[in-house]
């Protein structure tokens, strides 16, 4: 069965949509992913990563569909970021997009939520397609 591409404003608030693309934008700058976490992730190399990231940003920006693997794929890459300090920003959250633990983890639970149908087939998987 084809995966059916949904738009951003279909499934998330503007806000919601706005933490994605930031959290995207973390991997071209203070956050820094091995070949093999990419991969992880669904991509198939940190370089992947980061050109998946931008076209993914931009289509949330730009209102575009998205289809399920790729939401798997934005919504995992977000969740690392925003956690690990190992790999992504961590701790210099806040520092680097100006949002606040407490006040980013709320808006991903609720994103979380939100897509949980839509990247169901990808729970214990990688997001690949």
């Amino acid at each position: 069965m084809p995966e059916q591409a949904v738009r951003p404003s279909e499934l998330l608030a503007e806000g919601e949509v706005q933490l994605l693309r930031r959290a995207l934008g973390e991997w071209g700058g203070p956050a820094r992913s091995s070949d093999e976490l990419a991969f992880g992730m669904g991509f198939e190399s940190a370089r992947d990563l980061l050109d998946q990231c931008g076209l993914l940003g931009r289509a949330l920006a730009d209102d575009d569909p998205i289809k399920p693997v790729d939401w798997a794929r934005t919504l995992l890459a977000a969740e690392i970021v925003f956690v690990s300090d190992l790999v992504g920003s961590g701790v210099e959250w806040q520092t680097t997009t100006g949002l606040s633990d407490e006040a980013t983890l709320p808006v991903l639970r609720r994103i979380q939520r939100k897509l949980a149908r839509t990247v169901s087939a990808y729970y214990g998987r990688r997001p690949a397609a």
